[in-house]
Parts: structure tokens; C-alpha cells; sequence
């Protein structure tokens, strides 16, 4: 792909993001296109960037439009968005990014634009220092994130919002989870030293390894045979808080793509069945390909968590993880798009489906078995919150307290913040079924 095309599909992509048509993981697949194209890594480098720093960059250009752009130009908006992170944040030299997102211009369709586009990057060069100034002048711009999620993280975590905004914006690490049931953590560093590859443990997870730099996966010594998969740090913690042990019957109830499904399984431990299920059967294609590629096997079946009656055959569940849709925010710095595609308003009806999850699945659990809730979310009502509401009406349930140095105690679970150079930011709360004798005696203890 040449230079100005290869602009034009980052500004055609941009604009897709804005206007609600996809996410970066549906428009922007290496699988489409050419496996020579080496132009791709570049592409992401830009499309990705933007979308961390757009409303930084936005808030520049706002200083040097003269006017709006009209709604049928937002792919030339957010050319010229691509063009000011380039001249911002990468080191391409200043001449060849003007050059090539105004060649972009052709590739739109959009001649017309040519002058404005080259105007526009010109005038940041000659006062960049002013404009930047100015754009950190509102917290949009200072801290590149939409108004109400920075509004929504200062009230949620006096002590910590800033500095959740600022990893946010770092580029996050490559972590692996080592499948230690056939490697030695430590053999499998040395494989890395012998590749060339620098690595280090975690301080969380006894399985995860952090890469000081990102590598094909085709690269890691044992990835093709199973040895280890990506996975970041926080979520290699689920198995230890499932109690796991032979003879459970357990269900993943949100599992594609099966990182967490392939964990439990590797695990070391004989269950009597695992359940991975979820409501897409193209992300569980991709979960059955983690399981090949691991040697693994579990019960892959497509459904609504939510919907028991279509998938559940009444026979309880002794383990059941509710790793439920969520806003992702604790995510932000590997998706960056979630900052263009996530509203305020998604909020409330995100709780409202982490909630009849809870409930529905709460009647597939075997009395004495243990749940547990777990999100990529660093808001409150999606955690602590929805868990207080179901506390409050649920008599057979009793929270359960996770002992662990890590995390953030919150006022029912716990919660890791995103790290810079860490982990990304996660919520787990465990909840223990009551049996129905036990269940009246704590609901008159509560009384008294």
C-alpha cells in the first residue's frame, strides 16, 4: 500500500470509528489484507495512536480551523487528525508526513482538500508549541479522554483518577500466561534469553511473563506447541479465585475467545465437565482454536448467559465465572477506540444486563458452589455497585472475601487499577451459594 493510500484508509477507518460502524478489532484485521503488505504495522501505529490521543488532537485542531468541516468531510477531519499525530507523536520526518497525508487527499476523492490539508499541518509546524499549550488547557485535552469518563473516574477514585488517565494513554505491555502443567516458568524464560526474546515474571499471576518489548507470537519459542498464550496479567488471576479442585463441574459463562476458559483447564486439576459458553459463534470458532492449539477440550456451547432455558440441561454447576460484558475501561490503553465508542449513556444499560446475568446464572449454581463476577471495568456501578444490589435481595448468597496483597479492597470486591508497565485494570468479587438451611440462619442473623 503505498504512502497516501495508506493514510486515506487510516482517516477512512477514523471516520468508521466515529460514526459508530465498528471497532478497531473489526476494521482494522490483519487478515485483510496481504500477508506481504508491509505497510499494515504502520497503518495501526496511526489509526491506533489517534484514536489514544484524539481528543487531544481534536482540541488542536479545533485552534486552526477557521470553520467546521461539514459532516460529509469527516473523513478529510480525520485525515487531517491522522496528520497531526504524526507530526506530534511519531518520528516520521515533518516533510514526508505533509507530503503523504495530502497524496491522501487523491485516495478520498478529495482534491479539493489538498490546500487545507497542507495549510492545516503547516500551521502546526510553524506554532505547535502554542497550540499543544492550549489544547491541555481543558481536561479533554490534557488528559485525552472523553469528559464524562474523566468526570465519571474523579468522582469514583479521588486518589487515583489522574494517574488511571494517564496509563491509560501508555502503550501496554505483551504479557503471556506459561502453561506451567508443561514448562517450568524458569526453563521457559531461558527459552526466551536463548531466543533473543527479554522477558521477566509478573508480581501477580505465578503463570504470567512480561515481554520488555511486543514479538510475533510466531516468534515466542512453544506458542505454536501450546507452551504459553497472550494474556494479560490481571485476568491470569481468575483461576486462584475459583477454588479449584478435581470433580467440578464448571461453567465459563462469558468465555469467547477463551483465554480464561483455556486457563482453568490448564490448571492441573480433572474436571468432571467444563461449559464454555457464549452468545457469538465467531468468537467461539476463535476459542475452539485456542483449545486445539493448546490441546485442551471443553464443552464449547452457543447461547445467552442470560437466556438459561436455551442451553442449560438443569444439572447445577459447582464453579461458574461471570466475566460479564462491561465497559471495557479498564482496558482503555489496549483499545484505545473505547474512548470514541463508549457514551455515557451505555452505562446504566450495561448494568442493567450485568445484573439479569447475575441473577439467571445464581439459579445454575449447586448449593455450596462458589461464583465469581468478574469485569474489565474500573467503574463502580459496574462492580461493587451491581454486586450490593443482588447482595441485598439474594438470601442464599454470601460474599466471600479474597485474600490477596493485590488490588484496591473496595466496599465489596476487590479492584486492580490499570499499571503502567502492568496490569490492566480489573474487578473480582466471589460469591458462595448458601444452602437453604444456612440461608435462613443468616437472613435472621441480618435481622437482629
Amino acid at each position: 500500500m503505498n504512502p497516501g493510500k495508506l493514510r486515506a484508509k487510516a482517516a477512512v477507518t477514523l471516520s468508521k470509528l466515529l460514526a459508530q460502524e465498528g471497532s478497531l478489532a473489526s476494521l482494522l484485521k490483519r487478515s485483510d489484507f496481504p500477508a506481504d503488505d508491509s505497510s499494515f504495522p504502520l497503518l495501526q501505529e496511526i489509526v491506533f495512536g489517534t484514536c489514544r490521543w484524539y481528543f487531544q488532537l481534536d482540541a488542536i485542531l479545533v485552534q486552526l480551523l477557521s470553520k467546521p468541516l461539514k459532516t460529509k468531510d469527516n473523513d478529510v477531519r480525520c485525515l487531517l487528525l491522522i496528520g497531526l499525530y504524526q507530526l506530534h507523536h511519531l518520528r516520521v520526518p515533518d516533510y514526508a508526513v505533509v507530503n503523504e497525508t495530502v497524496a491522501a487527499t487523491k485516495a478520498l476523492k478529495k482534491d479539493w482538500a489538498k490546500g487545507l490539508v497542507n495549510a492545516i499541518l503547516r500551521g502546526f509546524l510553524r506554532d505547535s508549541e502554542a497550540l499543544v499549550n492550549k489544547s491541555l488547557a481543558t481536561s479533554q485535552g490534557e488528559f485525552a479522554h472523553p469528559g464524562w469518563l474523566i468526570e465519571n473516574l474523579r468522582s469514583a477514585w479521588p486518589a487515583h483518577w489522574s494517574q488511571i488517565l494517564q496509563d491509560n494513554n501508555i502503550r501496554p505491555p505483551m504479557t503471556l500466561r506459561v502453561n506451567t502443567q508443561r514448562i517450568d516458568m524458569n526453563d521457559f524464560l531461558a527459552n526466551l534469553q536463548h531466543a533473543g526474546i527479554e522477558a521477566a515474571p509478573g508480581t501477580l499471576a505465578t503463570t504470567s511473563v512480561y515481554l520488555a518489548s511486543p514479538c510475533p507470537v510466531e516468534n515466542i519459542p512453544g506458542f505454536e506447541h501450546g507452551l504459553c498464550s497472550v494474556q494479560d496479567e490481571a485476568s491470569q488471576l481468575i483461576p486462584g479465585l475459583l477454588d479449584l479442585r478435581d470433580g467440578l463441574r464448571i461453567l465459563d459463562a462469558c468465555a469467547a475467545p477463551g483465554g480464561k476458559t483455556c486457563h482453568i483447564l490448564e490448571s492441573g486439576f480433572e474436571f468432571e465437565e467444563l461449559v464454555a459458553l457464549d452468545n457469538d459463534s465467531r468468537r467461539l470458532e476463535r476459542l475452539q482454536q485456542n483449545l486445539e492449539r493448546l490441546q485442551l477440550s471443553a464443552t464449547v456451547s452457543v447461547g445467552d448467559a442470560g437466556d438459561t432455558q436455551q442451553w442449560w440441561d438443569g444439572k447445577a454447576f459447582d464453579r461458574i465465572l461471570l466475566d460479564a460484558p462491561c465497559s471495557a475501561t479498564g482496558i482503555i490503553r489496549r483499545h484505545p477506540d473505547i474512548k470514541l465508542l463508549r457514551r455515557a449513556s451505555d452505562i446504566p444499560k450495561l448494568c442493567e444486563l450485568q445484573a439479569q446475568l447475575l441473577k439467571s446464572l445464581w439459579a445454575c449454581l449447586e448449593p455450596g458452589g462458589l461464583l465469581l463476577y468478574s469485569t474489565c471495568s474500573v467503574l463502580p456501578e459496574e462492580n461493587s455497585a451491581i454486586l450490593a444490589q443482588f447482595l441485598a435481595t439474594q438470601a442464599d448468597a454470601k460474599l466471600e472475601t479474597i485474600d490477596a496483597q493485590w488490588g484496591v479492597e473496595c466496599s465489596i470486591g476487590k479492584q486492580l487499577l490499570p499499571g503502567a508497565g502492568g496490569n490492566d485494570g480489573f474487578y473480582f468479587a466471589r460469591l458462595r451459594k448458601l444452602n437453604a438451611k444456612d440461608a435462613v440462619l443468616t437472613a435472621v442473623e441480618s435481622q437482629r
